[in-house]
């Protein structure tokens, strides 16, 4: 089946949601930023951006029934400390969509910006099509200056046939251990993958494509591995017992969000690792772009266990051994450092 017209779809709306993304990032105010129930960071952008897909989403693709499970929901911008929030998001995204000249986006309204945002309320699940959108993947990184993403995926019957991964601050040359947050004025990649058409990545300005892939290592010593910015995201201590079971010897490349996919899929890295605290459940929006382009890009995706990622149950990952990723030849070696790690971890408690 082809996805073509979805991923020309997903890459508009990628790209413009970087766009916003960007400006938003340039002019930055304390004010931008709030604090959702959970006390993460959420930004003019994490609305923006997932309102901006949503509009374009449904006007590049008007014949088909439209579902969306995203992370954000508009229930804090209907409080009056909300409104000027409010007011802002509907201007970045009525100005970044004026931008193209194919959409009037002069009578859209705060009321459209609330509907827009909401319809990312699906459940998902095993039957039908739905995208699948973190509209800022890393909102912490986005704060900082760091690493982000727009990562959006489509499921078709509980499987992931489509992931695009716009990275605006992650440049077109190789990253490493070295160049943990660099950024360059040529920076801003975009990657995408259709289920058997294999990986891509380009310009975020539009520039023609060039098919990726992990890399081809089977020496661990040669490897060297991502992991979160934040230790409360992942556990690094174990990720750094793994390493030294498997004799990795580079340090570990730590960036903020699927923008450490994109970096595995061509190559920067040999290997992901990614150990969530106790308790906290994935959600598919995490991981649904970023595993495809890996996939297509030859590599694997898998839990702890070597269980293949499963997101056609709504919005949640139910995984409890960790999410790793990396190249066919590298993964048996891997999936045994994890379990002996995994195993000496459970035994000291």
């Amino acid at each position: 089946m082809s996805y073509e017209k979805e991923l020309a779809a997903a890459k508009k709306a990628a790209t413009l949601a970087a766009r916003l993304c960007q400006k938003v990032q340039k002019a930055l105010l304390q004010s931008d930023v709030q604090s959702k129930s959970d006390k993460s960071p959420v930004t003019v952008a994490d609305y923006g951006s997932q309102a901006l897909i949503s509009f374009v989403l449904e006007r590049e693709l008007p014949s088909e029934p439209f579902s969306l499970v995203a992370e954000e929901d508009s229930g804090d911008l209907h409080n009056e400390s909300g409104q000027e929030t409010l007011k802002r998001i509907t201007e970045y995204v009525i100005d970044t969509l004026a931008s193209e000249e194919t959409y009037d986006s002069s009578s859209i309204t705060k009321e459209d910006v609330i509907r827009a945002i909401d319809s990312g309320k699906s459940e998902g699940g095993s039957s039908g099509r739905h995208w699948v959108l973190d509209p800022i993947d890393g909102t912490k990184g986005f704060v900082r200056g760091d690493q982000y993403a727009i990562a959006l995926a489509l499921l078709h019957e509980g499987k992931v046939v489509l992931g695009v991964l716009a990275c605006p601050n992650l440049p077109l040359a190789s990253i490493g251990s070295n160049h943990q947050h660099s950024s360059s004025k040529d920076a801003g990649c975009l990657f995408f993958a259709t289920i058997g058409e294999g990986t891509y990545m380009q310009a975020l300005d539009g520039s023609s494509p060039t098919r990726v892939y992990v890399t081809a290592t089977d020496n661990p010593a040669e490897a060297s591995f991502f992991e979160s910015f934040e230790a409360a995201h992942s556990s690094h201590g174990l990720s750094s017992s793994i390493a030294e079971k498997l004799g990795v010897k580079a340090p570990p490349v730590r960036i903020d969000s699927q923008a450490k996919y994109g970096a595995l899929s061509r190559g920067d890295g040999a290997i992901y690792m990614r150990f969530a605290r106790k308790g906290y459940r994935e959600k598919i929006w995490d991981h649904a772009a970023g595993s495809i382009v890996v996939t297509e890009a030859g590599g694997m995706v898998t839990d702890g266990a070597g269980n293949p990622l499963d997101f056609s149950k709504g919005r949640f990952l139910d995984v409890d051994s960790g999410i790793i990723a990396t190249n066919q030849k590298l993964m048996p070696l891997l999936l045994r450092a994890v379990k002996e790690s995994l195993n000496e971890k459970a035994s000291s408690l």
